[in-house]
């Protein structure tokens, strides 16, 4: 389905019926990494998930997709289908947005899940990593998305899933060099919303990879306990709904059983 925001297409897919979850997910993504967790899902919950700005189906809208570009566009598609009330599920990139729609739009939310992501932003030295990403796919766009996708995942783990890590670059590799730029600037200079974060006053975990190469379990820890958020580790990298599947799920339905 697709709704026009700022004219552009903004695609989006909904299964189920039920309390509303809405789906984000990470840079180089797109709505097809929500297919399973959405088929254990949509028999008790109104599932919907959006292609971010630049990604899947979704047409890019400039050379700078910020986190509240693409959060005005989440909501557009929440207008569209008059819900409120919603649990944000965020995935990376997904959980920077699901943050900038909760610091926008007041009572949006009511639960929320950062799924290998974060409250807060980019240090300088990884501002400078995605800098220098950005020089890399601008030379060459699938050599920088094969190297970054399976550089999600934990080491162990990246002959087990080799297939699943071809068909996460093959979406990728449809992504527009404006798509793949923009998406990194735009969380290049992505606002600290630890604060909101901390004051959510809706259910809040945060699920993390102990072996994450991308956002270390150390700070992990430390943002839950100071943000007083809960949460699930698991033993795997940034990829948890691949890298562990049945417990990601598990532990998903039991935090949704709680809202």
């Amino acid at each position: 389905m697709i709704v026009t925001h700022k004219n552009i297409a903004i695609h989006y897919k909904t299964f189920g019926k039920g309390a509303p979850i809405v789906f984000l997910h990470g840079f180089l993504e797109n709505t097809i990494m929500w297919e399973q967790t959405i088929d254990s899902l949509s028999d008790t919950y109104h599932c919907i998930s959006i292609d971010l700005l630049g990604h899947g189906h979704t047409e890019s809208m400039g050379y700078i997709h910020t986190m509240e570009d693409m959060a005005q566009a989440v909501k557009a598609v929440l207008d569209t289908l008059a819900v409120t009330n919603v649990t944000f599920i965020g995935h990376s990139m997904g959980g920077y947005v699901a943050l900038a729609c909760i610091d926008l739009f007041t009572d949006i939310a009511s639960g929320l899940v950062l799924l290998n992501s974060t409250s807060l932003p980019d240090s300088p030295q990884r501002q400078q990593t995605r800098t220098r990403a950005i020089e890399i796919v601008k030379k060459n766009p699938n050599a920088y998305t094969s190297m970054a996708i399976a550089n999600l995942f934990a080491p162990k783990n990246r002959i087990k899933f080799d297939q699943e890590i071809k068909e996460i670059k093959d979406q990728a590799s449809k992504i527009s060099l404006q798509g793949i730029i923009s998406g990194l600037e735009g969380m290049k200079i992505r606002k600290d919303r630890s604060s909101i974060l901390a004051n959510f006053e809706g259910s809040k975990i945060i699920v993390a990879g102990i072996k994450d190469p991308i956002l270390p379990i150390d700070l992990v820890v430390k943002e839950a306990q100071l943000y007083k958020t809960d949460l699930i580790r698991l033993d795997g990298g940034h990829m948890s709904y691949l890298e562990n599947k049945e417990e990601y799920l598990r532990e998903l339905r039991t935090f949704l059983a709680t809202l």
